[in-house]
């Protein structure tokens, strides 16, 4: 029973990697197709943004469909569509087609991100669903973050060659899923007291909902900020080359990934998930603002190392949080859990963009703040809750 709960929560953190990996495989190429393709700052904001618009108007469906309909085909479907979408972004030559690519991504992670966490919720107790979903949210950054490193290694060979190999990767995952994934009986008796009272859309409105949900956002909007502008930042200001950048990134990656792994556990047995939020927060918020004064690579392989830490420290215990307070909802709440992110990778990208076109450091001083927003809310959360 052991092994085979190993081998099914090794497929579902493959699959959510290789989702997220999706995401970040076009930023390396970024500034080869702002030449090829004559595009703006703006236009390359709103084309990282389209994915998350998609998977913000999705993720709330789907964390219903997750529910009513289980998690197995979700996930499946999910994959599938992710795969497509990759491929078409390997042979589009117009800038339509690249949207309606990132556009189809966008909702196979809609589908994904929500199942899997529902799935992972169902496998594990109580007592073991902190650890797992500590390797979720490490999968999810790990992909995020490495999927740059992997992009810029594959795109010496073809700038097009990493959405093949994504492309690919999804429709094995996609058919593997559907061979070996069964469909999970739900933990009925997990129901938190709150559930009699409030259900569906009512409960984001809950303090214990609602002040999560708008952290992930805060921490999601710094990530998409920082991550999305990071290959044209350092290609403007320091002529980094797409190799340069996918050590930096696939760096940052490894480091926090070890960190997640080796720190999480620890942390949140000596400070508790809020404390960790709010460390995470103030130390992402320093190292983004200290990008838009250091000058030396050296420096700026540290800070970004550093700053994966932070980010990859914050998203477990949000998410183990979360889980741990939505009962029976764990569809749900992976749903919104999705769909804030999402909102931020649609607000950060844009905002970037019109910012980075002003000023190359304009992006990371808006990021800062928003962090730092985020730091003051963590002070009042628990007094929010006591209150309510």
């Amino acid at each position: 029973m052991m092994q085979n709960y190993k081998v099914i929560l090794g497929l579902l953190l493959f699959n959510l990697f290789i989702a997220f990996l999706g995401i970040g495989l076009v930023i390396p190429v970024l500034p080869t197709l702002m030449n090829e393709m004559n595009l703006t700052g703006t236009i390359v904001g709103y084309l990282t943004a389209a994915f998350a618009i998609a998977q913000l108007i999705v993720s709330p469906l789907a964390g219903k469909a997750v529910d009513k309909f289980g998690r197995k085909i979700m996930i499946v479907m999910g994959l599938f569509i992710f795969g497509f979408s990759e491929l078409l972004f390997a042979i589009g030559k117009s800038v339509e087609v690249l949207f309606i690519s990132r556009i189809f991504g966008g909702i196979s992670a809609a589908f994904i991100m929500p199942a899997v966490t529902a799935f992972i919720a169902d496998i594990t107790t109580l007592q073991t669903r902190s650890k797992a979903l500590g390797y979720m949210s490490a999968a999810i950054s790990t992909g995020f973050i490495i999927g740059p490193g992997i992009g810029g290694f594959l795109a010496d060979i073809g700038t097009r060659v990493p959405f093949y190999f994504a492309g690919v990767l999804g429709i094995i995952a996609a058919i593997f899923s559907s061979i070996v994934l069964t469909e999970t009986k739900r933990n009925h008796q997990e129901i938190d007291t709150m559930e009699s009272r409030y259900s569906g859309l009512k409960s984001i409105l809950l303090p214990m909902y609602l002040m999560p949900f708008l952290l992930i956002f805060i921490a999601s909007f710094g990530l998409a900020a920082f991550e999305s502008f990071f290959s044209l930042f350092v290609d403007h200001k320091f002529g980094f080359t797409p190799k340069d950048i996918a050590i930096i990134i696939t760096g940052g990656a490894i480091v926090g990934a070890i960190a997640q792994l080796l720190l999480f556990e620890k942390l949140t047995n000596l400070w508790g998930e809020i404390k960790l939020i709010r460390y995470s927060l103030i130390l992402s918020a320093v190292l983004v603002f200290s990008m838009t004064v250091i000058h030396s690579y050296l420096s700026i392989l540290l800070t970004t190392f550093m700053l994966f830490v932070g980010f990859d420290l914050f998203r477990p215990a949000v998410t183990s949080h979360l889980s741990k307070i939505a009962g029976n909802e764990q569809g749900f709440v992976g749903g919104m859990n999705s769909m804030f992110t999402s909102l931020a990778n649609i607000v950060g990208p844009i905002l970037g963009g019109i910012l980075f076109d002003i000023d190359l450091n304009y992006p990371y001083y808006f990021a800062a703040v928003f962090l730092v927003i985020g730091v003051v809310m963590t002070i009042f959360w628990k007094k929010l809750i006591k209150s309510y």
